[in-house]
């Protein structure tokens, strides 16, 4: 397995969802191929922690679809899985269209939160790079759930869209980030409007033209 080249953990983030972040971004990023065996040791040496807290980040990682993991056999990169990302797709969508038809009320009246959401969809629209576009298109949608009011959204979230972004990193497409650009503007006009049946909709059709 080749270590990655990024920083480890400080001494103040030895927490087992550091760990889990750090892995799991450094598969999303396409520097952990699919197929690539992941062995606990040298992740932890990586990141300069145990292996009980990578081995608990191994398993949460396989629950979201990155890691296929089996007791007594190697532990692997997933490779990808054509009707996983479906359902995944299908499951987020929904859930990113209720964050919106929730976000719709409270929208209008939050100035910073509106100028957010500009700020990331025009990184989104210039960005010419993987790293840059996800980067921006994630801040966007959090932005969205941030505003829904419901704490249990980005936890439901946590274990769909990393395998959603891996695809994403895997297979960039410059179109289609415009193309989503574009329908980020039309959801910020419809979260103005307080329109928020407009607002789930676009957003549903928005994560589902991913695909």
């Amino acid at each position: 397995m080749p270590i990655p080249t990024g920083p480890g953990l400080t001494p103040r983030t030895l927490l087992r969802d550091d760990v889990y972040r750090r892995i799991r971004d450094t598969i999303v990023r396409g520097e952990l191929q699919p197929g690539e065996k992941l062995r606990d040791g040298e992740l932890g040496a990586w990141l300069g922690v145990s292996r009980t807290p990578v081995r608990e980040a191994l398993l949460k990682l396989a629950e979201a679809g990155l890691v296929t993991a089996k007791p007594g056999r190697e532990t692997i990169v997933a490779p990808e899985d054509p009707v996983a990302l479906a359902h995944a797709r299908t499951i987020a969508a929904e859930l990113h269209g209720l964050a919106a038809r929730l976000a719709a009320p409270h929208a209008a009246g939050d100035e910073s939160a509106i100028a957010r959401l500009r700020a990331a969809n025009a990184r989104l629209d210039s960005a010419a790079d993987p790293e840059a576009a996800i980067t921006a298109d994630t801040d966007f949608h959090d932005v969205v759930v941030g505003l829904s009011g419901n704490p249990l959204l980005p936890g439901q979230l946590d274990t769909l869209v990393p395998v959603l972004l891996r695809a994403e990193f895997l297979h960039f497409d410059a179109e289609t980030v415009a193309a989503s650009a574009r329908q980020h503007e039309a959801i910020i006009e419809t979260l103005l409007a307080c329109d928020g049946h407009r607002a789930a909709s676009l957003t549903r059709e928005n994560w589902l033209s991913l695909g």
